[in-house]
């Protein structure tokens, strides 16, 4: 937070008691012996540069205006811009001035509000203020991904003029919108091939599957939900590389995305193998594992004897798939020789 008068000094106060870890920055001319607060001699627009460069989000307390021409020079674009917030200096406003969606300055700015007694937060998203989907952020309270950004202006602009957009969802969280229905332009149809009607301006695909159809993904945000669980086997000195590998061309056989992997799953003697670690923080996939007693008690397709004798169960990738997703198998146990098997499995949700 940046306040350069004494009212924005004490509004800065307030919220910090709120959030404590919030840093306030204060020009050194109204020094006094407040040990939280950084102190600054350099000119404002300086401070301003700085911050806006090396922070995700930036809450100025003074009026807009001056906020504008402060960072007007080094916005970029709302896929790296940090969020900035505006209050003014009675308080009265909490604005979202800068990456309402993408940079979180809405949620932020509604939630200083509620710090600030008699302050209303201003938002002027168009989906915000049109109670529709905010296509840039859907899901992204689940941990879904986009499959890129090139269509998310043209769908959004759909969305906030109502034209018709088709819905098709076939894997992830199904509670994402109000189940008081969607918006009215938003229709749900039951087969990906619908999207190619006329019918549709744009559409809206939640899915874990790759798609090769480029009419319908020209015109459509693809969302990528934390549906998938990856079983593996390995030997404790399986390499990073034959990890990366074998899943690639697992996920490419079978049409799968590799942003939908909510974690890997093993057993636990091969948990803290350097190249599982290795992939796991590389790809930042988190690792759950399983001991030989709870994979036994699963019921796998593929079991083998020879596991069993050496492991105390006699399915590994299959087994620890299936109880960490507590899912259905989509991928089957494959081999990837000398020292790998692997198997995929898709999360349920109601």
């Amino acid at each position: 937070m940046v306040a350069i008068t004494k009212n924005g000094i004490r509004i800065a106060k307030c919220i910090r008691m709120h959030w404590p870890e919030v840093k306030v920055y204060v020009p050194q001319k109204y020094y006094d012996s407040s040990n939280d607060i950084q102190w600054f001699e350099e000119p404002t627009s300086k401070i301003m540069e700085r911050l806006f460069k090396t922070n995700s989000a930036l809450v100025c307390i003074f009026s807009l205006g001056a906020v504008i021409r402060l960072i007007a020079p080094f916005l970029g674009n709302k896929k790296y811009d940090p969020a900035v917030v505006v209050i003014d200096d009675k308080a009265n406003f909490v604005i979202s001035a800068l990456s309402g969606h993408l940079g979180g300055a809405n949620s932020l700015a509604s939630d200083l509000s509620t710090f600030l007694k008699g302050s209303k937060a201003v938002i002027t998203t168009a989906a915000d203020v049109n109670k529709t989907i905010a296509v840039d952020i859907l899901g992204r309270d689940l941990g879904w991904t986009t499959d890129g950004l090139d269509t998310i202006t043209q769908v959004s602009a759909c969305m906030v003029n109502e034209m018709p957009i088709g819905l098709y969802q076939d894997s992830g969280e199904r509670n994402w919108w109000p189940s008081n229905g969607l918006p009215r332009n938003v229709r749900s149809v039951s087969e990906l091939d619908n999207l190619r009607s006329k019918e549709f301006s744009a559409g809206l695909i939640i899915t874990d599957k790759t798609l090769q159809d480029m009419e319908i993904s020209s015109k459509s945000v693809i969302y990528r939900p934390r549906s998938l669980v990856v079983g593996i086997g390995i030997h404790w000195n399986t390499t990073k590389e034959t990890i990366e590998l074998a899943i690639h061309e697992a996920f490419q056989s079978y049409g799968l995305s590799i942003k939908s992997i909510r974690n890997l799953a093993t057993i636990e003697n091969k948990a803290q193998a350097s190249g599982l670690l290795d992939f796991s923080t590389s790809y930042q996939i988190p690792i759950e594992a399983f001991n030989d007693d709870q994979l036994s008690k699963m019921n796998v397709p593929n079991p083998s004897e020879v596991v069993g004798r050496f492991q105390g169960t006699k399915s590994v990738s299959e087994a620890a798939a299936l109880l960490s997703s507590k899912g259905v198998l989509i991928v089957p146990k494959l081999k990837f020789p000398p020292d790998l098997t692997l198997s995929v499995a898709r999360m349920e949700f109601k």
